[in-house]
């Protein structure tokens, strides 16, 4: 019998959450006995081209056929999206693997993103990812332990809890538990108006993880930035200065759009003078107050889509995103603000001997990499989820 190319590599570890805390490459995992993709695949198949790598796993894709579903965010450079069967945000992909009927789907993208799927999918379905070091920094910025001590300090209040998609399913399930809800960047408003509404005039409302999202969402609600306040677990605040504040912001970024400034923008009006500047909501409220459009991921391929020919387009968001946008609109010049180049660098992590490595352990019967949402963490997350969805 061949051995696999992933056998020399593959150990059994108690895995089932995994994060790289703020970049340092320490990895936490829980307590399930999952196989684990250990060693290097870039070095396995480093005598490999970039076009057998590629060959080779278009072969699996046709071998595996309708029981393999390869999902691709849009972070994600060409070298993956090439492979995907889909593409999108998180949250669409998380739909999408739900709706399907193949039994393997490898999420290329980051952790938190495969554990929402794998807590909407079915139990038939597994989802798996490429490299389990491709964590996200926000999201790890909001660990349960803080936020439970966060909530207890917040004991004598009325508080609704709203997580952004961007977090664990530890997060969304703290959230479901006291009668939260999930948001995306797409329907923040919707979520953090429904919150308020719940939690009455006396209340308040945690949103985590991402201040800069929050702000953004709460200021275009007519919300004024003394009726908010950040919540650093690192320095929480005092009970007096809690009162009168209606929205707490967790201390949370997104690592790439908190490098888009005020001054790139400036620059790209110099110069191109009638160019138009569409960002992301995870950018600072000053960024995107001068810019021309704000929305998702989604809304902006939509609005550069929309754009006319020979229009100059400075774009506030991941630049893989950016450089496809400007090959898919030959026609218009599309250009990333941040021209020191600005990529997610976990979702970097997924390359393709990681997906190659995979899909041999797959094709194989082996089950590498797998995400498991643990029960009672997913039932909770799940009622966060589909409190959500009953907004939209």
């Amino acid at each position: 019998m061949e051995r696999s190319l992933c056998q020399p590599y593959a150990v059994h570890s108690t895995v089932h959450h995994l994060h790289d805390f703020k970049g340092e490459g320490r990895v936490e995992q829980d307590v399930l006995n999952l196989p684990v993709i250990q060693a290097n695949p870039m070095a396995h198949f480093a005598s490999m081209s970039e076009e057998e790598i590629a060959e080779r796993i278009q072969s699996i894709r046709g071998k595996m056929g309708d029981d393999l579903l390869i999902l691709g965010h849009h972070y994600q450079s060409d070298a993956i999206i090439q492979h995907a069967d889909m593409t999108g945000d998180s949250f669409l992909l998380a739909q999408l693997a739900r709706s399907s009927n193949a039994t393997h789907v490898v999420f290329c993208g980051v952790h938190f993103m495969a554990e929402s799927a794998d807590i909407l999918t079915s139990d038939e379905q597994m989802v798996f990812l490429p490299n389990l070091r491709a964590g996200c920094s926000m999201a790890d910025m909001a660990t349960l332990t803080d936020v439970e001590t966060a909530w207890s300090q917040l004991s004598e209040h009325r508080v609704i809890p709203v997580t952004y998609m961007n977090s664990s399913a530890e997060i969304k399930a703290f959230v479901g538990r006291h009668g939260g809800t999930v948001c995306t960047s797409s329907n923040a408003h919707t979520a953090m108006k429904w919150a308020f509404e719940e939690v009455g005039e006396e209340g308040k409302v945690l949103f985590i993880p991402d201040q800069h999202l929050g702000r953004n969402t709460a200021l275009e609600m007519g919300m004024t930035l003394d009726s908010m306040m950040v919540w650093n677990p690192t320095a929480p605040p005092e009970p007096q200065e809690i009162v009168g504040k209606d929205l707490l912001l967790w201390h949370g970024y997104c690592s790439v759009h908190q490098r888009f400034r005020v001054d790139q923008i400036e620059q790209f009006r110099e110069e191109h003078e009638k160019g138009k500047v569409v960002v992301h909501p995870e950018c600072s409220n000053a960024v995107v107050e001068m810019a021309d459009a704000v929305g998702s991921t989604e809304f902006i391929r939509s609005w550069v889509s929309d754009q006319k020919p020979g229009d100059v387009i400075g774009v506030g968001t991941e630049v893989h995103l950016v450089q496809r946008l400007n090959n898919l609109y030959p026609d218009r010049t599309v250009l990333c603000l941040d021209d020191s180049v600005c990529p997610c660098s976990t979702m970097y992590m997924i390359q393709p001997p990681y997906l190659l490595a995979l899909l041999e352990s797959l094709l194989e019967g082996n089950s590498f990499n797998q995400i498991t949402v643990e029960q009672d963490t997913a039932e909770h997350a799940r009622r966060a989820l589909e409190q959500m969805l009953e907004l939209r």
